[in-house]
């Protein structure tokens, strides 16, 4: 009761006029960044801290508050109106939300992802407040044999993301894995794979990969099809309907659950509970088949997922002063610069300070949606755009995201090569999501197997001694029967009623 209390004390000033300011100004800037591929929410809040610094402490924190959502929010918008996931966790995204533009529905597509990530992200801060301390200490008894479990159980994703052929889905996250392993081996810090290559020791990028991959190897294929535009249909409504805000109302709570949970845990990013509410969605659908061809519920749930996994690494971060992602990382660099110190103390000894700026998380919120709802019309047009004009853009806006992440052209060039590979994979068949997949979950999968194993001397029952890592092992195996067998029900089901085998993947 007396968090509520304090609550309302943050929230009056919060809603004073400079604070309201700080709001706004910090997710519009957010907003425009999460729409470059490369420049995510952790360059612009690092970019951005040194100009923050001659505000005031409680200002400044609201703003790179505001940054930070305003850029995981904005993602979404290239991941749906061009297959350009401006962040990695909008992959999900990019799987239904680009067949949606394509049939013209781009609109509703963008109003249900303002709305799922407002929903998910406002129950999530519910949760802060009421939940923070408590919830963080659990958090804590995740050791490495937990997450290598959890990595375990999100490697079983592979099975739904397959497609046609399963045997292609697990080639395809080997070459991930392997892919991943480029660079420098993350307990022994020897380099791996780089050939004496100064460039290849510092390993593939994963912005680079990824904007090859979607964004280059779209604009590959736009030439292929001789696309004048992303549509060509009439774009109708701008936003859902009831009925469609009906169906998705249970894809926010259940994507929001998901994030929220996970992103209690140090380390698991929005990209792995993004794809984590994707696939879950996709199995309790009554229609798993609409999935990848332009489900409204492929977009809620990853949305939310994404949002509340953002809003709920505040918990470990004010509760214990550790990050849960490298954006929440530089905000941990503010606060310090502003001399504060995140942890158990905090609330007591700063807390006008943290009450007004968690009741400005509210504000900020709130604000995202109000401000997004009306450019819905906007950013749905763009997809009239003739595709003589937005090929080159994106690749301009390709060629910029990957130079920014490390102001090197080796990274553009890893992006253009990808964009090729992705376009042979394409037109091949070979399932793209299990090799990004890969890519992500393999590093946090071998650092936390080697640090398990580090721990228990060598012996693998360390996986099975500890309680929590011998349940999600459990579910990992249970998830991965259930996955194969609903597989293979669905694509029976399809070929019964198209009479020929369609991708579903």
């Amino acid at each position: 009761m007396e968090a509520w209390t304090l609550l309302l004390g943050g929230l009056a000033q919060a809603l004073t006029l400079d604070n309201l300011l700080m709001a706004a100004v910090g997710a519009l800037v957010g907003t425009f960044v999460g729409v470059l591929p490369g420049l995510g929410p952790t360059s612009a809040i690092a970019i951005l801290l040194p100009l923050t610094t001659v505000l005031e402490p409680t200002q400044g924190m609201i703003m790179l508050a505001g940054i930070y959502y305003g850029a995981m929010y904005g993602g979404s918008t290239t991941a749906i109106l061009m297959n350009i996931p401006g962040e990695v966790s909008s992959i999900p995204t990019c799987l239904d939300g680009y067949p949606l533009a394509r049939k013209g529905r781009g609109g509703p597509a963008l109003g249900i992802a303002a709305i799922a990530s407002f929903a998910a992200g406002t129950l999530a801060l519910f949760g802060l407040v009421g939940f923070a301390p408590w919830l963080a200490e659990r958090a804590l008894a995740f050791g490495p044999p937990e997450y290598t479990a959890l990595m375990l159980l999100a490697l079983t994703l592979i099975v739904n993301l397959s497609g046609r052929s399963l045997a292609k889905a697990l080639a395809m996250g080997a070459a991930g894995f392997l892919a991943a392993a480029v660079g420098l081996g993350p307990m022994s810090g020897m380099p791996r794979f780089s050939y004496g290559s100064t460039s290849l020791t510092g390993g593939l990028e994963m912005i680079s990969v990824i904007i090859g991959l979607f964004a280059v190897t779209e604009v590959f294929k736009g030439m292929e099809e001789r696309r004048a535009q992303i549509t060509n249909t009439k774009l109708g409504r701008m936003y859902p309907d009831r009925k469609e805000l009906a169906r998705c109302t249970p894809s926010f709570l259940r994507g929001g659950a998901v994030g929220f949970v996970l992103g209690l845990l140090p380390g698991c990013s929005a990209a792995v509970s993004a794809f984590l509410a994707y696939d879950m969605e996709k199995k309790v659908s009554r229609t798993p088949e609409a999935f990848g061809k332009g489900a409204m519920e492929g977009v809620a749930a990853p949305e939310a997922a994404n949002n509340a996994t953002s809003s709920a690494g505040f918990i470990p971060l004010l509760s214990l002063g550790i990050p849960s992602s490298p954006p929440l990382a530089v905000l941990l660099a503010g606060l310090m610069i502003y001399g504060l110190a995140p942890g158990p103390l905090l609330f007591e000894q700063n807390g006008p300070f943290i009450w007004t700026v968690i009741a400005s998380m509210f504000v900020g919120n709130a604000m995202l949606l109000i401000l997004n709802l009306p450019l819905v019309g906007l950013w749905a047009r763009m997809t009239r755009i003739p595709y003589g004009i937005m090929g080159p853009l994106i690749l301009l806006l390709s060629t910029i995201g990957a130079y920014t992440i490390r102001s090197s052209l080796f990274d553009v060039g890893v992006a253009l090569a990808f964009g090729g590979l992705g376009y042979l994979f394409h037109k091949y068949q070979w399932p793209v999501l299990p090799f990004i997949l890969g890519f992500i979950l393999g590093p946090l999968f071998e650092q936390s197997f080697l640090q398990s194993v580090s721990l228990s001397g060598g012996s693998l029952m360390i996986f099975l001694e500890r309680p929590m890592s011998a349940g999600l092992l459990a579910a990992a195996v249970i998830l991965l029967s259930f996955s194969i067998r609903l597989k293979k029900q669905t694509q029976k089901r399809i070929s019964e009623e198209a009479g020929d085998f369609e991708e579903i993947a």
